[in-house]
């Protein structure tokens, strides 16, 4: 069994995270959430705390959970922190040390295995200003799951897919 944090950015493919948070429990894992703001526009915390059987954490306003460095104790409980779906505004805020909402100061805070499953526009994905921030992430032993090629949201296809949710969990079983 394993204790896996997941975090949960904001874009379309946040949809997944619900099919994550199933598998893994499915498997015998040990899941909590941390949710972006941005998170929330796409899933609803009811359908995260009711899969995951836990609280869900969204914000450093969160005066009980911080009187006990809430954010250090999420930081210090998984065995792996998933970040799916991995937005291009999470991997850079990351790469480049910002830790302004909860997601971001766990990340900073944690010296657990990190896993980041990219999701957005192949536009995005190919910018080489971003491509720095992948690199300086890889550079740091972050792993990436994907991202996988096809048609996107925005009716593009190209590189930028979120992995697949089964492909996700069967690559970390390994681990």
């Amino acid at each position: 069994m394993k204790k896996i944090l997941l975090v949960i950015s904001g874009g379309i493919a946040a949809y997944k995270s619900l099919e994550l948070i199933r598998l893994f429990k499915k498997a015998g894992d040990e899941v909590k959430c941390v949710a972006t703001e941005s998170a929330l526009t796409f899933i609803t915390s009811a359908s995260i705390e009711y899969l995951s059987g836990n609280p869900l954490r969204t914000s450093l306003d969160d005066r009980e959970q911080e009187m006990k460095m809430g954010h250090i104790e999420l930081a210090r409980w998984p065995d792996i922190i998933l970040v799916a779906p991995a937005t291009a505004n999470i991997i850079s805020s990351v790469a480049n040390g910002l830790a302004t909402d909860l997601a971001q100061t766990i990340l900073m805070a944690t010296t657990k295995k990190m896993v980041f499953a990219p999701s957005m526009n192949v536009r995005m994905w190919e910018n080489k200003l971003f491509q720095n921030n992948v690199a300086i992430l890889k550079s740091n032993n972050v792993e990436f799951l994907g991202p996988t090629e096809g048609e996107m949201a925005c009716g593009e296809f190209g590189l930028g897919r979120m992995m697949e949710p089964q492909q996700i969990v069967k690559s970390l079983i390994k681990k």
